[in-house]
């Protein structure tokens, strides 16, 4: 691929902005100056740096945010900032999307990526992808509110009552909550049907991959290739 199309692909501007990196001599490969656009590059293991920042060539981009309060999973967020300000411009650019949304106020694992069939495989009804909550609740845990909601609790507008695949008191304000569905509101709302309510919600988990617990609160990171398993074998 020639060296153009590598930062086009990458999210680095239009086809004429990426001529006028190279030819600005804005772009390395292992130290060395590129100052030729139409230089074919190959891409496998490849990391070049545009401005001095390294960045390592990805046909598609997997990523992990660790998502904090007070933003919106959306490229036009109505009332907050959006989560893809907490990312480099280029993601956007070349269209990560996230897979799934968590509400503003809702913390912890978020993906996006710019793969449309990893986007739909993990945010399809019919995958049921487990996906693990910690709620903090405004009222004490007790049995009957667990078992109401390992049994099923009816939700409104929903047909039939919806039960959490796991749900246990980690201690007596903080419900580990685990579910395979991605409805509005639903852990809220699933709470709010046992007879308590949702004071801080964090998502820890997404089939087999945690977040980690060395990453920020606001940090991202790549997904290699064992996170994706972890991922599809939970």
């Amino acid at each position: 691929m020639n060296l153009e199309s590598i930062l086009f692909t990458q999210g680095f501007g239009s086809r004429r902005q990426c001529r006028a990196l190279i030819a600005d001599g804005r772009v390395t490969i292992d130290g060395a100056l590129h100052a030729d656009p139409d230089a074919e590059v190959p891409t496998e293991a490849l990391n070049f740096a545009v401005d001095g920042i390294t960045w390592p060539y990805r046909e598609h981009a997997y990523l992990l945010l660790n998502k904090p309060a007070g933003y919106e999973c959306s490229r036009e967020p109505q009332h907050h900032l959006s989560v893809f300000n907490l990312l480099p411009p280029q993601f956007a650019a070349r269209g990560v999307q996230c897979v799934g949304r968590l509400d503003q106020d809702t913390t912890g694992l978020l993906l996006l990526s710019d793969d449309g069939k990893f986007v739909h495989a993990f945010t399809s009804p019919k995958r049921k992808v487990p996906k693990v909550y910690v709620a903090t609740t405004r009222h004490p845990l007790d049995d009957a509110q667990l078992g109401a909601l390992r049994e099923g609790v009816l939700l409104h507008g929903e047909p039939k009552p919806i039960a959490a695949v796991a749900a246990q008191a980690r201690s007596e304000h903080a419900l580990e909550l685990t579910v395979l569905e991605g409805k509005y509101h639903q852990v809220k709302r699933m709470v709010a049907a046992a007879g308590n309510r949702v004071e801080a919600l964090h998502r820890e988990r997404i089939g087999g991959l945690s977040l980690p617990a060395t990453l920020a609160e606001g940090a991202w990171q790549w997904l290699d290739e064992t996170d994706l398993g972890s991922l599809r074998s939970g």
